[in-house]
């Protein structure tokens, strides 16, 4: 067992690192969209809705594969990151947040989107008659009432990139300390028929998925009267 746990833990730090650096970008990026698309009136706002959420009915082979474009050192992202730092974005822990970011946007989004909306206008419109504003009432009035989102966010947005292995895939390869997280390190393991290996961490996968929903479903609950 202490073998087993010396080989599979690159690939559990690996995720670990990658899911701590996506989600804290993710809040970072998702908690102005969020609250763009609650307030906005532009007539155009259902595309960038659609453009948020195609993540979620798209195969991750798919954003994928054009992520694996983007990233070419002869595309504009791809040259323009390599220029920078004298190393190509496929296949690299970057590529792996970039791929990560996007794919998990909408679980960091939507949550945010409904605890804003479930604040309504009232109060904000409350701060704003005290003096309040547009930039202090969200401080003030908006992030303190939409904690429990923020946190199903959060908690969202770190479990589902634990579990992703089609983008990670595309974008990352199986490059061991690199780019293998522990989706890819399970396939690994079923195709070498190493069961064992693959219940372990596949258990944890799963024990830590459920702790993640159950924590999100119950912050989703209302407050007994």
């Amino acid at each position: 067992m202490t073998e087993l746990f010396t080989e599979i833990r690159p690939a559990v730090v690996l995720t670990l690192q990658l899911a701590g650096f996506s989600t804290v970008i993710l809040m970072a990026l998702a908690t102005p969209l969020a609250w763009w698309l609650t307030v906005s009136k532009w007539r155009m706002r259902p595309l960038i809705e659609a453009l948020v959420t195609l993540p979620l009915v798209l195969p991750p082979t798919v954003i994928g594969f054009y992520l694996l474009v983007m990233m070419n050192p002869n595309a504009p992202l791809g040259g323009a990151w390599l220029r920078l730092t004298g190393e190509t974005l496929a296949f690299s822990f970057s590529g792996l947040l970039l791929a990560s970011v996007i794919y998990s946007l909408p679980f960091a989004v939507q949550p945010l989107r409904t605890a804003f909306q479930s604040v309504g206008i009232g109060p904000r419109e409350a701060a704003t008659t005290l003096g309040a504003s547009p930039l202090q009432a969200f401080f003030s009035v908006v992030l303190p009432l939409s904690r429990r989102g923020f946190l199903s966010a959060a908690v969202l947005s770190f479990a589902h990139t634990l579990g992703e292995f089609g983008i990670v895939l595309m974008v990352g390869g199986n490059i061991p300390g690199q780019t293998r997280v522990i989706s890819i390190e399970i396939f690994n393991r079923v195709e070498t028929l190493d069961y064992s290996g693959a219940h372990v961490l596949s258990l944890g996968l799963l024990v830590l998925s459920f702790i993640a929903l159950a924590f999100t479903y119950f912050l989703s609950r209302e407050p007994q009267s």
